[in-house]
């Protein structure tokens, strides 16, 4: 019976060697809903980002991206709407969420024509806010056609996966 139970427990033991030496050491991307969290091996810091097409604006892409680090915050906004004629101009739009602005006038770079970026200096009330968010939007100075709302249901748990993906990346 010794040798039994004996080699029952060296096999359990073998067993979870081989299980954990072939699992990788830390999945490089996970969801959340539709967000995806990832850190790619190009970047530095890990993203949360989120597409989907829109039935009530002509069945129109929209994507966003949100990275962050202890400096900034970086938000990218995709809409296959825009067509902005300037890469490297830099517009001005109030970021606001479904119930609370976050910043008035705030840079956004265009990063090509249907992309603009928002680089921030980090700020964790801006976290928050996202965090309890279900749309954002942005509101362009002098340009009510390019103003946009963005969804973003489950942000808080996008952004509370980011958090860990960004405290654990290689």
């Amino acid at each position: 019976m010794r040798r039994f139970i004996l080699g029952a427990a060296w096999l359990a033991g073998a067993l979870s060697v081989v299980t954990l030496s072939s699992r990788p050491a830390l999945a490089q991307q996970s969801k959340v809903g539709d967000w995806t969290i990832e850190k790619r091996t190009q970047d530095t810091h890990c993203n949360a980002s989120r597409g989907y097409k829109d039935k009530d604006d002509e069945n129109r892409d929209y994507v966003i991206v949100i990275t962050y680090s202890e400096q900034a915050i970086v938000i990218v906004m995709i809409y296959d709407g825009w067509e902005w004629d300037k890469v490297g101009e830099i517009l001005r739009a109030d970021v606001g969420t479904d119930d609370a602005d976050i910043m008035k006038k705030a840079k956004w770079e265009v990063m090509d024509k249907t992309t603009v970026r928002g680089i921030f200096a980090y700020d964790q009330s801006i976290m928050d806010r996202l965090g309890k968010a279900k749309r954002l939007t942005l509101d362009f100075e002098d340009d009510d056609d390019d103003s946009i709302e963005m969804q973003i249901p489950r942000a808080g748990e996008a952004l509370a996966a980011l958090k860990f993906c960004e405290e654990n990346r290689r």
